[in-house]
């Protein structure tokens, strides 16, 4: 098994992600535009977020944007919605090891 640890600029939220991504998501809807979001999508039970961020609903309030509350760093986002099994990671806290070479997605979250 491959774990991989991320974290905000601070340190404040530590992500721990317990799957290699083999693509990254990139979105161009407005809130992922402005954040500069690169997502990984997984289960939930695949990623542990430990320290205390703080979370935004925008739009029609079906997720929940995390971040940090110190340094402000956009670290993953949660369903509002408990039986909907994914969340997205924003790869960004981690090593650019870990995301640089992989294959980018192109999401038209804009048109939506």
């Amino acid at each position: 098994m491959n774990e991989h640890r991320g974290s905000c600029h601070c340190g404040q939220v530590q992500l721990l992600l317990r799957d290699t991504p083999l693509e990254v998501a990139e979105c161009n809807c407005s809130i992922c535009r402005r954040t500069a979001g690169l997502w990984h999508y997984c289960a939930p039970d695949a990623v542990t977020v430990a320290g205390e961020g703080a979370a935004y609903q925008q739009g029609d309030r079906a997720l929940d944007l995390w971040h940090c509350p110190t340094c402000g760093c956009t670290t993953h986002w949660t369903p509002t919605d408990p039986a909907y099994q994914r969340m997205g990671v924003n790869l960004r806290m981690f090593d650019p090891a870990l995301w640089s070479a992989l294959p980018r997605r192109l999401i038209d979250g804009a048109r939506f």
